[in-house]
């Protein structure tokens, strides 16, 4: 069996890739995450999981390697991790009332014959009218401050939500699995085969 590595030092990826029971090991990969100049939010994904996966990639053989990114968007704008309360605040004051669209990058690289698997899957959220209060306590009980968007879907950020709109709900978490198993699939490693 292929040996199994996610591009990633986020535990969000890596609960979320644990869900599937296969094994497989976290490395961080070191790349500018840096937007290019009118890069698009899909481009702009689609570029960082590819050179997340390949940077990891090329030191490795016979292994499926799994990079992927997510930005938020609110018209069109991207939305970056907060880093604290009062740019999360900021955030969440412009989403409220809103809908917000995800976009989350999978590439899988399969080391052993030199080709890779790509794709960006969308997720819209629907944000309630918040009032300063409302969103100033989910801010003090979650503390999201290293998510795009400034919520955690997984937690409390479910009631911030009006609708969710998307093929994958994993994928407003960070890791389309949905799609990812289909690919691991593909390459032999099914998560419901024998392992």
């Amino acid at each position: 069996m292929k040996n199994i590595v996610l591009a990633s030092s986020s535990p969000y990826r890596h609960a979320l890739l644990s869900r599937l029971n296969l094994p497989f090991q976290s490395i961080s990969p070191e790349i500018d995450e840096t937007p290019l100049n009118n890069e698009s939010p899909d481009a702009l994904v689609s570029r960082l999981a590819y050179e997340k996966a390949f940077a990891i990639a090329k030191n490795i053989d016979n292994t499926v390697v799994i990079g992927s990114d997510q930005v938020a968007t609110i018209n069109n704008q991207i939305l970056t991790k907060p880093g604290n309360m009062e740019n999360a605040t900021t955030q969440l004051l412009a989403c409220s009332g809103n809908n917000v669209t995800f976009y989350t990058s999978l590439c899988v690289v399969d080391t052993q014959k030199n080709n890779h698997h790509q794709i960006v899957d969308t997720f819209t959220v629907g944000f309630r009218d918040l009032s300063i209060q409302q969103i100033k306590r989910y801010l003090e009980i979650e503390q999201p401050f290293d998510c795009a968007g400034s919520f955690k879907a997984e937690g409390m950020g479910i009631t911030l939500f009006t609708h969710l709109s998307g093929r994958d709900p994993n994928s407003l978490i960070g890791l389309p699995l949905i799609q990812l198993t289909t690919i691991l699939q593909e390459l032999g490693l099914d998560p419901l085969g024998e392992h």
